[in-house]
């Protein structure tokens, strides 16, 4: 995770702003969506009906970082339990947080993560052990001698609390400088105790914990450049000389000035190649609407390419909490709702956003969104229903849509709307029997009032 600038940024993990990162149902909406492929609803999670559990069907993982305050809010667990198969400390285990003084450790907070984590089933990846930013005063004033002993403690120390419990740590994280030399980052570490801090910390994690995938983690070495390079070279003398190293993250804060870079599949391969693990491992991407689905798709396609690409991480659960909440970066919008990006990841992941649903007769359907029209200020949205092994006689789908838009027409089904004129239940119009797997649509026009977003398609319930 990044940080310079972002030294302010500590609610977000570790990110710098380097990426310079009323009624209407439509015929066809696959839409919103568009860039995020086709979006199927129902009502029980099944395991490919979500994020983490479409990545666990391709031998992957899908996580968030998690941030300790925010577990009490219902809407943010359930979200993170929900879609979510592994999680990282947004702050949690950063220096200054489990040692803020020397050698006295306090892991409550990066416990609370892990005891949520592990309840769930998800894997953890641990972050960070040594890193330029967030460290306390006190290390800072230490000699050399002082300070190689406190980094090689404090690994230790760390590390073997969460012995056996954290699939894989960022044992050092930004030790590169950003342009073109390649060169190292000034630290305490680096200016102190010269290059070799870096392979002395991969030695002490692996004897702290051997069980542990140990990680290099960086950001703006998503394509081939000179500071990819330069990660790209110190890794290949680490694994020819024995040093113990097993993965490289790959931060991925992307926007406008920092697009997803061409060669971000090819990049990946290469650090592959050397005969380690890839991870990204704190993937945001500033935007909206179908282009920030693109992105994401083709992030999710190139890990998906790369055999060694172990998972993804998203750094955040909702944009509401993001370290740049501003430029909406998440799967998950402020109130919760699946973006067009969220359906954009679970499509290329193979899932779709629902199993049936039914009551429990053995009748089911799915509903599956598309966007299929989009003109001046409005745009077409199309569901398709679709039963499952048994016919059914009837079908509900709800739609939801933003706060500043509304439903202006729908058609081919029978609309009802709660008070709030923002939630629409759509039944058939008449009959509304559908043969075992046979399908029918609805659709409806959206006036967008400046907010593209795709609506959130609730459960289909078979009758």
């Amino acid at each position: 995770m990044v940080i310079d600038s972002r030294q302010a940024h500590q609610e977000r993990g570790d990110h710098h702003p380097r990426l310079r990162v009323r009624r209407a149902f439509s015929l066809g909406v696959v839409g919103l969506l568009t860039a995020a492929g086709v979006l199927a609803l129902s009502g029980p999670a099944s395991a490919a009906s979500t994020l983490g559990g479409a990545a666990a069907a391709k031998g992957r993982y899908f996580g968030a970082a998690v941030a300790a305050n925010h577990l009490g809010e219902s809407a943010y667990a359930n979200t993170l339990d929900t879609e979510f198969n592994a999680v990282t400390p947004e702050n949690e285990m950063k220096w200054d947080a489990v040692e803020s003084s020397r050698n006295s450790f306090n892991f409550g907070s990066a416990d609370q993560i892990v005891n949520h984590a592990q309840g769930k089933g998800m894997k953890i990846r641990g972050h960070t052990l040594v890193w330029h930013s967030q460290l306390p005063g006190w290390v800072g004033g230490l000699s050399a001698t002082e300070l190689r002993s406190a980094m090689n403690n404090h690994i230790t120390k760390v590390m073997q609390h969460y012995q056996g419990k954290i699939l894989a740590w960022d044992v050092v994280n930004e030790a590169f400088q950003d342009g073109n030399s390649g060169a190292r980052r000034s630290s305490p570490f680096q200016d102190k105790l010269g290059d070799g801090f870096i392979e002395e910390a991969f030695r002490t994690a692996r004897a702290a914990d051997p069980s542990a995938k140990l990680c290099y983690n960086d950001y703006n070495t998503d394509g081939q450049n000179a500071k990819s390079n330069a990660v790209y070279n110190m890794v290949k003398d680490f694994k020819a000389r024995g040093v113990p190293i097993d993965c490289v993250g790959f931060q991925s804060h992307f926007n406008n000035q920092s697009p997803v870079p061409g060669d971000y599949q090819q990049n990946l391969q290469r650090f592959a190649d050397l005969g380690v693990d890839v991870q990204i491992t704190e993937l945001d991407i500033e935007g909206s609407g179908t282009a920030q689905a693109d992105s994401y798709r083709r992030v999710t396609q190139a890990c998906l390419a790369v055999s060694r690409c172990t998972g993804m991480t998203v750094w955040g659960v909702t944009d509401k909490y993001s370290w740049r909440a501003s430029g909406t970066p998440l799967l998950f919008d402020n109130n919760y709702a699946k973006k067009p990006a969220y359906t954009a990841v679970l499509t290329a992941l193979g899932g779709t956003s629902g199993g049936g649903g039914g009551g429990g007769d053995g009748k089911s359907c799915t509903a599956s969104y598309s966007e299929t029209q989009r003109w001046g200020d409005r745009f077409n949205g199309n569901v398709t229903v679709t039963a499952g092994s048994s016919a059914i006689s009837g079908w509900t789908v709800t739609v939801t849509v933003r706060s500043a838009q509304s439903v202006s027409t729908t058609w081919n089904g029978t609309p009802s709307w709660d008070s709030s004129g923002k939630v629409m239940t759509m039944r058939p119009n008449g009959n509304g029997d559908l043969g075992a797997g046979a399908a029918t649509s609805f659709g409806f026009t959206v006036m967008a009032n400046g907010d593209w977003s795709a609506p959130t398609i609730g459960s289909c319930t078979a009758s």
